[in-house]
């Protein structure tokens, strides 16, 4: 896979998991006096971190073969198109008498964060499709 194939296809997960951020943060906001409601997060960018990682440490390892199933078995190489996000309830802490963990104010700013962070992946995809197109020229 080239380069600009797998930066695009990054960028389009980035944006994908920016827009559940997105839906998971303003649900959370949404719930913000609902009794007893555990706010949501969303979990990707460590595990995409890890498969990435387990890619690079394939290229420079020997690959381990193995004859028999009592031989030690090599850590399995994970495809970074592979990884979901993932959404994460948040069940350990307590903010509010009402048993909701929800702080509207962080959620709003979390929203904002988001929405920027969009709006970035958006023109980082558009600057890659820009110089294939000074490319093809």
């Amino acid at each position: 896979m080239n380069s600009f194939t797998k930066t695009v296809d990054l960028l389009s997960r980035a944006m994908d998991v920016s827009s559940l951020r997105y839906s998971v943060s303003a649900n959370n906001l949404a719930n913000a006096g609902t009794p007893n409601f555990k706010r949501t997060s969303v979990n990707f960018e460590s595990e995409l971190k890890r498969a990435l990682e387990s890619e690079a440490k394939a290229k420079d390892t020997f690959k381990l073969t193995t004859t028999d199933s009592r031989h030690f078995q090599e850590t399995p190489v994970r495809d970074y198109r592979e990884v979901e996000a993932r959404r994460v309830v948040d069940y350990t802490t307590t903010s509010k008498a009402n048993g909701n963990n929800v702080d509207a104010e962080q959620e709003a700013m979390d929203i904002l964060k988001i929405q920027l962070n969009y709006q970035l992946l958006t023109q980082m995809q558009n600057f890659e499709f820009n110089q294939m197109k000074i490319v093809l020229k």
